[in-house]
């Protein structure tokens, strides 16, 4: 299972200004596996190599992915303005 990090103190704050009860139970999907579940997919352009997932009515958020230490980085949450 993986661990939720975030990148910066900004991404920290974005994230548990939008995580609540609700959304704990997407975050403990998207632990399990953060490639298949929530509408995950790949970003191209100024966010190649970063992971994009749906977490609410607009909420979204962009990730990485580090296989080698299990964890999910947290770059950004909010609504379609983060892109």
């Amino acid at each position: 299972m993986y661990k939720i990090t975030t990148k910066s103190k900004k991404a920290e704050k974005q994230f548990y200004q939008y995580i609540n009860d609700k959304l704990s139970v997407k975050l403990d999907i998207l632990k399990e596996n953060p490639r298949g579940k929530l509408g995950a997919h790949k970003l191209k352009g100024k966010h190649e190599g970063l992971w994009s997932c749906w977490l609410g009515s607009n909420i979204r958020m962009i990730y990485k992915i580090d296989d080698i230490n299990e964890e999910i980085i947290v770059f950004s949450v909010g609504s379609h303005k983060i892109y």
